[in-house]
């Protein structure tokens, strides 16, 4: 996925889930946050980040920038959350997203209702597979490995339930972790954030639920899906990013 008029800022706070003071060639100005989780180990004082720039087609947007990404150390990190729905759907447009034990996607259906849950990605392969896809964006990470949740999310439960459910149904299913950097070398459930949800993922694969991760290019204008990336989800005695202290 492509965005327009990127332009380099300096992060200065965050007044509330949705704006934040940005210093934007030496003007401080307000910018609409496009991910409502805590983030708290990515918008620190100083750090570099990247705004969308709307002028000229603001429409009835309030805000002229929106923050998608940001630089912390090395890493260059979108923290658009609508950013892994859309990789992964131009992913499947593409072709270039084959799931283990599924294949090619060759029809897709974003946002499809499933019992009392609205799953990301309805698909079907050509041999007349059906499947379920729920996507979640991860940008937590320290030492390298990244780790879903940074806050706790009830909401992610219900959708793994969801998912099971799906399975006992006969339905191939995905929960996808789209790991917004490059330079990690694993994926962990956020247990030290919310055990129940490391429970569920736990849970939902020994019902037969396909838990994967994948990373991806990131430029400042872009972020595409690229590699596999292994998953661990019993890390319970291993490290695992603390977001409140960015390590």
């Amino acid at each position: 996925m492509e965005y327009e008029n990127i332009r380099e800022g300096r992060f200065i706070e965050r007044i509330n889930r949705f704006v934040a003071r940005v210093e934007v060639c030496g003007t401080e100005v307000r910018a609409h946050v496009k991910n409502t989780g805590r983030c708290r180990e990515l918008l620190v004082p100083g750090a570099t980040v990247y705004l969308e720039d709307f002028a000229g087609r603001m429409g009835s947007r309030k805000l002229r920038y929106s923050l998608i990404g940001v630089r912390k150390g090395t890493l260059l990190i979108n923290m658009d959350s609508q950013a892994p729905n859309q990789a992964v759907k131009e992913a499947f447009e593409d072709g270039a997203l084959l799931l283990p034990d599924f294949g090619q996607a060759v029809k897709i259906q974003p946002e499809k209702t499933y019992g009392e849950s609205r799953l990301d990605f309805y698909i079907e392969n050509q041999n007349g597979e059906k499947g379920f896809v729920e996507v979640k964006g991860v940008t937590l990470e320290a030492g390298g490995i990244a780790a879903f949740p940074d806050a706790p999310t009830e909401r992610g439960i219900k959708h793994i339930q969801e998912l099971a459910r799906a399975k006992e149904e006969g339905y191939y299913v995905c929960a996808l972790f789209v790991i917004q950097m490059k330079g990690v070398r694993c994926f962990y459930p956020n247990d030290r954030t919310h055990p129940q949800f490391g429970d569920a993922l736990r849970e939902a694969e020994k019902k037969g639920v396909r838990i994967l991760a994948c990373d991806c290019q990131v430029t400042e204008t872009s972020m595409k899906l690229d590699s596999w990336i292994p998953v661990d989800l019993c890390p319970q005695s291993k490290f695992i990013p603390d977001e409140n202290k960015g390590a």
